[in-house]
């Protein structure tokens, strides 16, 4: 399930300049395919996406993407290796079960990855922690009876997953109110941008 709730979102540019003229994407939990739709207008890229949701399937192929209907819980068998220049989980990894299954399926498939994923150690997270309630915010915005997230981490959480599994980080940004955070982003940065690739 994808966590995206609008289109055009900030970081939609972010991932737009780390990605070069006429790629060819793989967009996993695609959602609306807003970002698809954004990158084929600014990178000319020919983009394919997969979404479990029916609506947000619906939505997705109504605005003209490739989109499958498929669970990425069952894999990426079907896509060969390198077949993408770049494949990317926005805002998805915390709602899936196996992520280490996932992401490396992801290298396998594509030549680089993004990833982005609301930072659980933000300090508004940690606070309403502090205050006896799970965290309610834009990057999280479910409560906790309703929430599709199941595997919420941190930066250092991520930064460690990333050097246990040798994924070499290209690029990476932290982002509150769509300003760069490079002041104890763990504490400071309410959503994080990666760019890998395997070593």
């Amino acid at each position: 399930m994808s966590n995206r709730k609008i289109s055009n979102r900030y970081d939609f540019s972010i991932i737009s300049g780390w990605i070069e003229q006429d790629y060819k994407v793989l967009d996993l939990g695609c959602g609306d395919g807003g970002l698809l739709n954004f990158l084929k207008k600014e990178k000319n890229i020919t983009g394919y996406g997969i979404e479990k949701d029916d609506e947000n399937w619906l939505k997705s192929l109504e605005s003209g993407i490739n989109v499958i209907q498929m669970d990425l819980e069952a894999g990426l068998s079907g896509f060969e290796n390198n077949s993408f220049d770049i494949v990317i989980l926005s805002k998805t990894i915390q709602s899936m079960h196996n992520i280490e299954i996932i992401l490396d399926e992801m290298l396998r498939v594509g030549k680089q990855i993004i990833v982005t994923f609301p930072n659980f150690g933000y300090w508004r997270n940690r606070f309403q922690m502090i205050s006896g309630s799970m965290p309610i915010s834009k990057e999280l915005p479910y409560a906790w009876f309703s929430t599709p997230n199941i595997h919420l981490c941190t930066i250092d959480d991520f930064d460690q997953f990333c050097q246990k599994k040798r994924f070499q980080i290209l690029e990476k940004l932290i982002l509150t109110n769509n300003e760069s955070i490079r002041f104890m982003p763990n504490l400071f940065g309410a959503l994080v941008l990666y760019k890998l690739v395997s070593k």
